[in-house]
């Protein structure tokens, strides 16, 4: 079983984003997952896709991306982590999204309808913000849920599927991040059994 671990935060190294990938690198690595942990801004990802890219068939496709296309394929179990910024993930991630969950690769449209080519994974979204809960869902909609759940993993058949959102970070205590931390933890054990 492979696990599949996208980070989206420019300053990983001591932010709640990089401690929730951690912990999901370190508990799908005991439950038994070989886990790959990508931290978009460490690898200095290129979020742009270009119109030569676009017009690449995917036969034609190569390099880095078709690489990172490779692991989305391979992988059994996704965890996507990242902050809420103006209620979109920050541009890197939306740019790895259009560039690696590819038509062709992870979905496709026939007469018929979408081909769903990821049906049966498990998927994980964890994102951190500082909008109090209540306003996030009741001013704004929860736009992160809506993104993740129905426009993304519905799009590429990923059904089981559970977000998270923690906030207010920024007004949060040691012992909640903690708390925090420890429900992540649990969602990921039940998921990977």
């Amino acid at each position: 079983m492979k696990a599949l671990i996208v980070l989206a935060h420019q300053k990983a190294e001591g932010s709640f984003c990089g401690a929730l990938a951690k912990l999901a690198a370190e508990t799908l690595t005991a439950a038994g997952y070989e886990v790959t942990l990508k931290d978009l801004y460490a690898e200095h990802f290129d979020p742009v896709l270009t119109a030569d890219e676009l017009a690449q068939t995917n036969e034609s496709l190569g390099g880095a991306v078709r690489a990172d296309i490779q692991q989305v394929l391979d992988a059994d179990f996704y965890v996507v982590v990242h902050p809420n910024w103006w209620g979109m993930p920050p541009a890197i991630l939306k740019g790895w999204i259009d560039r690696v969950l590819r038509q062709g690769f992870c979905y496709a449209f026939t007469a018929e309808g979408v081909i769903r080519k990821l049906e049966g994974r498990k998927g994980v979204v964890f994102t951190t913000g500082n909008t109090p809960p209540e306003i996030e869902v009741s001013v704004n909609g929860d736009p992160l849920e809506n993104l993740w759940k129905n426009i993304v993993f519905k799009t590429v058949g990923v059904d089981d599927f559970t977000r998270i959102n923690f906030a207010s970070v920024i007004m949060s205590t040691p012992e909640q991040r903690a708390e925090w931390l420890k429900q992540a933890k649990n969602l990921i054990e039940e998921k990977a059994r």
